[in-house]
């Protein structure tokens, strides 16, 4: 998950930067709205939202597999939390969720609590 967001941020950078190099390039002087193109504002303006939406979907896919693998009733809840709230949200979460270690199920390779009697993933257990 971590080389995807890299990836992606990598590919994003990339593009806005390529695109403000050619914006500045066809500046002519004589429009100072063309100025402000090529200095790169207008890029930051869309990638910024894209960044942080892209962050929001990555804390989203955390949150629901966090709370899967800990037995929570309700990670469809904690995610619509993290989605409106973001980071605040995300720190609530780590709060209020059951405590303990993660182990991997032998049955279905997927993690779940140490404490937890069955997986929530496959049903394997006593």
């Amino acid at each position: 998950m971590k080389r995807w967001l890299v990836a992606s941020f990598a590919v994003l950078t990339f593009v806005f930067s390529a695109s403000t190099l050619l914006m500045g390039q066809h500046h002519t002087g004589g429009d100072p709205a063309s100025g402000l193109a090529g200095c790169g504002c207008c890029g930051t303006f869309i990638a910024i939202p894209i960044i942080i939406f892209v962050l929001d979907i990555a804390l989203l896919v955390r949150v629901a597999r966090d709370a899967k693998a800990r037995g929570m009733d309700t990670p469809i809840g904690w995610m619509v939390l993290v989605f409106f709230t973001s980071f605040i949200g995300l720190i609530i979460y780590n709060f209020s969720r059951p405590q303990g270690n993660l182990v991997q199920c032998p049955n279905c390779k997927n993690k779940k609590l140490q404490a937890m009697l069955k997986c929530p993933h496959c049903g394997y257990g006593a």
